[in-house]
């Protein structure tokens, strides 16, 4: 996965963009009306750069990162010190303990790419909840709905730092690709740095099923905090 995030140091830079304090606020929100404790443990997968977790942490949650990418730990690690960082993959991680909630937002879930994949990483969070707990799931596309074919581009424009970083949106089977061709310029040099990123496409009634069938009850938000949607699960009590 490292090979994935080369040029990790621009991460935040490309995404400044991203609402991360409105989308932390949301699901807190959501959070706060679901899980019946005072004490929120929250452990938040594929948490790249930290940024959901440095809000969850102003809105009193105690929170914990997990992310397969060590270049993008380091990077949340400095902006929350003191707060603890898994490295570890979302399809067979067992970090010792149980959460009252877990989170997996900005389309992560996708990188999973295989049904069986998705239905390892749903084991592994169901897992790692506490009896009722709550998990919260951003999906990526849907088959219907991902659009091959397509042009994309992100530019960053500093003083001594250009960046474009280009694709042409790919589908093999049922996998999404994105081959991500970064021109990064400076005062010492220009070059050319290729990420390929692959992420599944699944129905929602896959999703749906995946989730279902390691004991938790879900619900579907269609829009969700970004518009791609939310699935809302509930781990049953102990006395239910």
């Amino acid at each position: 996965m490292d090979s994935y995030f080369q040029t990790a140091k621009y991460y935040d830079m490309l995404y400044r963009f991203k609402d991360y304090s409105g989308e932390a606020g949301a699901i807190s929100k959501i959070i706060k009306g679901e899980v019946n404790s005072r004490d929120v443990s929250l452990l938040d997968i594929a948490c790249g750069t930290g940024m959901h977790i440095k809000y969850f942490l102003e809105n009193g949650f105690s929170a914990e990162g997990m992310d397969l990418s060590v270049p993008l730990l380091e990077i949340a690690r400095e902006k929350n010190p003191g707060t603890v960082f898994h490295t570890g993959d979302m399809t067979c991680f067992d970090l010792d303990r149980k959460y009252s909630v877990i989170t997996c937002l900005f389309s992560a879930i996708g990188y999973v790419e295989t049904l069986s994949g998705l239905k390892s990483a749903a084991e592994c969070m169901s897992d790692h909840l506490l009896p009722g707990g709550l998990l919260l799931v951003e999906p990526w596309f849907t088959p219907k709905a991902w659009k091959p074919h397509t042009v994309h581009v992100s530019i960053v424009e500093e003083p001594d730092l250009k960046i474009v970083r280009m694709n042409t949106s790919k589908v093999a089977g049922r996998i999404s690709i994105l081959d991500l061709h970064y021109l990064i310029g400076t005062p010492m040099e220009t070059r050319h740095e290729l990420e390929t990123h692959r992420l599944g496409l699944f129905t929602r009634d896959e999703m749906l099923s995946a989730l279902e069938e390691v004991r938790l009850t879900v619900d579907f938000d269609p829009v969700g905090i970004t518009g791609r949607g939310l699935y809302i699960c509930r781990k049953e009590p102990v006395n239910a």
